[in-house]
């Protein structure tokens, strides 16, 4: 067969022979550990015996010809308790295979108390063929064949038999199945990927089907079905997928789909029409084998890293060329920078056949090593005598680069501190290669290939703990080592110590270290093993630092949050936006901070950790640490009142808030002003938690959360925006902080409202009116009548619901606040419209829009034009009802309010039923649950039920049926009213009155 450039791959099929040490032919050797463990020799089938014989042939064949000692087969086989006679049985099962094996016994090789399966040319393993199908396959997609990429994935994946080693016993074979079956998933999407590009879209689309159901968490098979059925004119279908997709991982998983499948489902909404056209190339190149002769060994337990292995196999490999090939890995301490270039470097021996040198450069410590003595090492191991030996550095340098001109060495710079130690020691000539590791990056190095080696990812870092601790033990627990990797922060060394640490603890559980582990002021004193401690290799790191540096270091660890813009820092630090970009690029240089994006920075978890035990034990005062912390949170609130007076013009809030000793940001525009609001919304709820727990700072962790409060109502953050209030309340009524308390309890109150809690949300306003007029708090005794109203209506309540909104606008009135009276006014229309008052609701609609028109406030418009474009499909008018309602989507979609932009659809949809269109209702109602974040399980509910009436007009009637059945289930669990009307529907009970959609 060729791959997809015309060159032979050889793949042997079922028959052949093979030659024997004295030339004499001998019938060839098929194994097969896809599917049953079957062996044929030539064209005869050979018995593989009984279930752990056959587990000893799968580990030798997994093996791929490395020797097995007997105590690794006997844990293969029966793990950590086996039986009293497992040596002798082991025996027996290899004379058993030999015999079975007959001219080719020797095959089974015994070797230093182990054994070994050695193939001979001719002889075929099918996982073997599979790698090499699949790098035929990868060749032929980067030669930009992707339907000849496409056979040959087929033809790797028809190797699969059943589930591969079926009914093999043993930890070993359990190991092996998971690997091979997640293989063969991930060559099925290599090939559909491949099918796609080539064209191959109807024809992907029933076995895509069929691969969703087998991996309902494939979020990829997803998106390729999608992308499948868009590309054979089957839009909706593929909007279907999506929708179905959300459903399942919110009610399987409780998550929402990842953004790749989010995006694409955008893409296609829009009728995207590069998706028509988009093919995806990618080319597959692996590493160079190099083998210095002088590295240190190689760790047996390396893990990962696939990419950096290739990346800079890759690039030194290139040192055939003109020039030498020059590599620089940079990274924090700890993350496995030296590892990984020896991995390399041992990997790549067939390059440099005229050997490697190795030096450690200590330049993380005091005492780095002088150059001139690396190079007198050097040169001493490349067989100058002592006599000969130049003194002086450039002398040396001279002579070292010349012993090296026309030979291939490479050159193994470890920890080194910066450029200026590593310029003399490069070899310089074409041929020969450097690899440098370094906490700094390289960046004035010329010609370097600049790595920066990252943190494991959460699969790397389980597999490596499991390398360490053992399969079974992390199996029996996996949930607790994924808590352990992730308080590790996935950093290698510090896994390495957790894991080491409990290997040699039998009696702890896996959760015993994740528990230990999860307290993080002592995290950083249990990741310590022998001479191994975290703390100490960041310590390297920390000490060099020069005072300003250090004292960046220390208190940017002070603030909570993802990450910190540089802005923020600024305020932090209390330095200039120059002075304070030139501080934390440094740091990023020395690998103590990470650039996130352009002007944002942020820390590993575990460096964050060891940054703010230094700030406690080096900035002092106390007090200096409360100054940093205060100017950030000023900072933040500052800004986030700004933004929310430009998206409220002449909203009385802003005036209300703590004063703030940091002026904020100012913005030209409301996009850009919006843009820092979300950038930030992690950062401003964090500071929020932090700050509730200073008394200084409690009222304005309230303050932060009111003026950032269009966060909770867009559905950005919600989850985290609760937790903060929760904990803001929680502090203030400790503390008897009436006015932080009653700000808080608002803020959890119209969060319940939000999302469709109406119980919940009643309980918090009337709590949070109460501690209003406790605390003569304005802004709550507004905010608080106002949600009683909303949430009173929701309820059906519709005089108490009156009640409330008169006293929300008597209180707006006397604050002054022409914002909140405008609200009020809007949501009192809602009312009139339910009580028939059809003409008195239009007109308080339209007053409510009249006067966020004549201030100018573009979110509170969209939220006018919504409530008027409701009235108006209560009233009949369902055509002017649309052109609202239309505005308003418009002017939530330009306000980011993602949740609101839902609900519209929603709204959108009972029009167009009103108008007797219900297939236009159906595609929106449609687009209300694909968007989600629609006011939680109550409204989702309530447009399944437009769903289905939508469904029912157009014939549809299983699925109306199936939406009202999943209404009903809503409506049940939440105790909600509307559940005559859905039995109703459904024909479970008599007719009732219609609850108006509220």
């Amino acid at each position: 067969m060729t791959d997809g450039e015309g060159t032979s791959v050889a793949v042997p099929g079922p028959r052949g022979a093979t030659a024997d040490g004295a030339g004499r032919q001998q019938p060839a050797l098929h194994w097969s550990v896809l599917g049953p463990v079957r062996i044929r020799l030539g064209e005869q089938q050979v018995e593989a015996g009984q279930p752990r014989q056959r587990a000893l042939l799968a580990t030798l064949l997994l093996r791929e010809g490395r020797t097995a000692s007997a105590q690794e087969l006997i844990g293969a086989l029966w793990g950590e308790e086996p039986p009293q006679q497992a040596r002798a049985a082991l025996r027996t099962y290899a004379s058993r295979l030999r015999k079975a094996l007959g001219p080719r016994a020797d095959a089974l090789v015994s070797e230093s108390g182990g054994y070994a399966l050695r193939l001979a040319p001719g002889d075929t393993l099918d996982t073997a063929q599979v790698t090499e199908l699949a790098s035929a396959a990868e060749k032929a997609a980067a030669g930009g064949d992707p339907l000849r990429a496409h056979a040959l994935y087929g033809e790797a994946l028809a190797l699969w038999e059943s589930e591969p080693l079926t009914a093999v016993p043993g930890p070993d074979a359990e190991v092996h199945r998971r690997q091979w079956e997640e293989r063969r998933r991930v060559l099925l999407e290599q090939r559909l990927e491949k099918g796609l590009q080539a064209g191959l879209h109807a024809e992907s689309v029933s076995e895509l089907t069929t691969l969703t159901n087998e991996f309902p968490t494939s979020e990829r098979f997803r998106e390729l079905l999608m992308l499948a059925l868009y590309r054979s004119g089957r839009q909706a279908e593929a909007l279907g997928v999506y929708a179905d997709a959300r459903r399942y991982l919110l009610d399987e998983l409780g998550v929402d789909p990842g953004p790749e499948l989010a995006e694409l489902h955008q893409r296609i909404l829009n009728a995207d029409e590069s998706l028509i056209i988009r093919a995806e190339n990618r080319t597959s190149a692996g590493p160079t084998p190099v083998t210095p002769h002088q590295l240190p060994a190689a760790v047996p337990d390396f893990t990962g890293r696939r990419a950096f292995v290739a990346e800079l196999g890759e690039q030194l490999a290139s040192a055939g060329g003109s020039v030498m090939a020059l590599s620089a890995v940079a990274g924090i301490g700890g993350v496995g920078k030296t590892t990984l270039a020896v991995q390399v470097a041992h990997a790549c021996r067939d390059h440099f056949p005229d050997g490697q040198l190795y030096t450690d450069l200590q330049g993380a410590g005091q005492d780095p090593a002088e150059p001139g003595a690396v190079l007198g090492a050097f040169l001493r191991a490349l067989g100058v005598s002592g006599s000969a030996m130049p003194d002086g550095v450039e002398e040396r340098a001279a002579l070292y680069r010349s012993l090296l001109d026309g030979r291939r060495v490479l050159a193994l710079l470890d920890n080194a501190r910066d450029a200026a130690q590593v310029r003399p020691l490069l070899p310089g000539t074409p041929g020969c290669a450097a690899l440098i590791t370094s906490r700094v990056r390289m960046i004035d190095l010329a010609g370097a290939h600049l790595v920066d080696l990252d943190v494991m990812s959460p699969e790397e870092a389980l597999a490596f703990f499991t390398r360490i601790v053992g399969t079974e033990r992390v199996a029996a627990e996996r949930q607790a080592a994924r808590d352990v990797v992730g308080a590790c922060g996935f950093l290698p060394l510090a896994i390495r110590i957790a894991a080491s640490r409990l290997a040699s603890r039998r009696t702890w559980t896996v959760a015993t270290l994740a528990e230990r582990l999860a307290d993080e002021r002592r995290r950083l004193d249990e990741l310590t093993a022998g001479d191994q401690a975290v703390a100490a290799t960041f310590e390297l790191g920390y000490q060099p630092l020069d005072p300003e540096q250090a004292r960046a270091f220390r208190l940017l660890g002070l603030a909570d949050g993802p990450d910190i813009s540089l802005p923020a820092a600024a305020a932090l630090l209390d330095r200039g936006p120059a002075v304070t970009e030139d501080l934390l690029e440094s740091l990023v240089d020395a690998s103590l901070l990470e650039s996130a994006a352009p002007g944002r920075y942020r820390f590993h978890d575990l460096v964050r950790l060891f940054a703010r035990a230094r700030a406690e034990r080096d900035e002092q005062p106390p007090a200096e640490r409360e100054a940093a912390r205060t100017r950030l949170l000023d900072f933040y609130l500052a800004t986030a009142a700004t933004v929310y007076g430009m998206q409220r013009p002449g909203d009385r809030l802003i005036t209300h808030l703590e004063p703030t000793a940091h002026p904020g940001l100012r913005f030209t525009d409301r996009g850009s002003a919006l843009d820092w609001l979300y950038a930030e919304g992690e950062n401003l709820l964090a500071a929020a938690r932090q700050a509730a727990h200073r008394p200084a700072t409690l009222r304005k962790a309230a303050d932060l959360l009111l003026a950032a409060q269009d966060l909770a109502e867009s559905g950005v953050c919600s989850h985290q925006f609760e937790q903060a209030a929760q904990v803001v309340r929680a502090v203030a009524a400790r503390a008897g902080d009436a006015r932080a308390q009653g700000r808080a309890v608002c803020v959890l109150a119209h969060g319940h409202s939000l999302g469709g809690r109406m119980a919940e949300g009643n309980a918090m306003a009337r709590e949070a009116l109460n501690l209003g007029e406790a605390a003569d708090d304005p802004v709550v005794r507004c905010t608080a009548a106002n949600d009683l109203g909303i949430i009173a209506h929701y309820q059906g309540r519709l005089e108490d619901s009156a009640r409330h909104f008169e006293r929300a606008l008597a209180a707006f009135r006397a604050d002054e606040n022409l914002t909140g009276q405008a609200s009020v006014l809007t949501n009192v229309a809602r009312i009139y419209s339910d009580q028939g008052l059809l003409d008195q609701a239009i007109d308080s609609a339209r007053h409510g829009v009249e006067i966020c028109m004549s201030l100018g406030l573009a979110l509170r418009l969209a939220n006018a034009r919504y409530s008027l474009g409701i009235t108006l499909t209560n009233g009949g008018r369902p055509e002017e009802a649309l052109t609202e309602l239309h505005l308003a989507l418009r002017g939530f979609r330009d306000s980011r309010q993602r949740l609101w932009e839902g609900v519209s659809h929603f709204r959108i949809a009972e029009a167009h039923l009103a108008a007797g269109r219900p297939g236009e209702a159906a595609s929106h109602a449609e687009t209300a649950l694909v968007l989600g974040g629609i006011g939680g399980e109550w409204r989702r509910g309530t447009v399944l039920v437009v769903l289905g009436r939508a469904l029912d007009a157009l014939g549809q009637t299983d699925r109306a049926r199936a939406c009202w059945r999943d209404a009903l289930a809503v409506f049940e669990e939440l105790g909600s009213p509307e559940v005559p009307v859905v039995r109703e529907l459904l024909g479970l009970m008599a007719p009732v009155s219609v609850v108006p959609a509220r």
